[in-house]
C-alpha cells in the first residue's frame, strides 16, 4: 500500500489530522463505529479521555482484526456528545492517539451530536483503512 498524506500550504496548518490522503492499495477496510465497550458489551470509563482511549483501542483492534495497522487508516471520524469537552481535552486525546496509533494522521472530522447508541458513551470513532498486499 502507499500512503500520500497532503496539506497544501494554502490551508491552515493541520494539528493531529491530515487535510487529504492519498491511498492506493489491494483492500478497503471500513471500520464500524467503536465506542468505550469492553468484551461484555459495557461502556468502560466516565471521562471523555478515557473513553476515548477505549474506543481508539477497539477501533484498531478490529483493524488489526483484519489486517491492518494504524498506518493504513485513511479516514477517521469522531463523534462525540459534546464538542468543547473534546476541544478542552485536545492535548490530552492528541497524545492518547500518538500513544497508539503514532503521527502518521489520516484525515479527520470532529462531529458533534446529540447522542449515541448506548447514552453512556460519551465518543464514538469510525473510519476505513487501505491495505496493500
Amino acid at each position: 500500500m502507499s500512503v500520500e498524506r497532503v496539506n497544501p500550504p494554502g490551508l491552515s496548518p493541520p494539528a493531529g489530522f491530515s487535510h487529504a490522503v492519498v491511498a492506493t492499495g489491494d483492500r478497503v477496510v471500513f471500520l464500524a463505529g467503536q465506542t468505550a465497550l469492553d468484551a461484555d458489551g459495557k461502556v468502560v470509563g466516565e471521562t471523555l479521555p478515557e473513553q476515548f482511549e477505549r474506543a481508539l483501542g477497539n477501533l484498531l483492534a478490529a483493524l488489526r482484526a483484519a489486517g491492518g495497522t494504524p498506518r493504513d487508516l485513511a479516514r477517521v471520524t469522531v463523534y462525540v456528545t459534546d464538542v468543547a469537552a473534546y476541544r478542552g481535552c485536545a492535548g490530552e486525546l492528541g497524545r492518547v492517539w500518538r500513544e497508539s496509533a503514532g503521527r502518521d494522521y489520516p484525515a479527520m472530522a470532529v462531529v458533534g451530536i446529540v447522542r449515541l447508541w448506548d447514552e453512556r458513551a460519551l465518543v464514538e470513532l469510525d473510519g476505513f483503512a487501505v491495505l496493500g498486499d
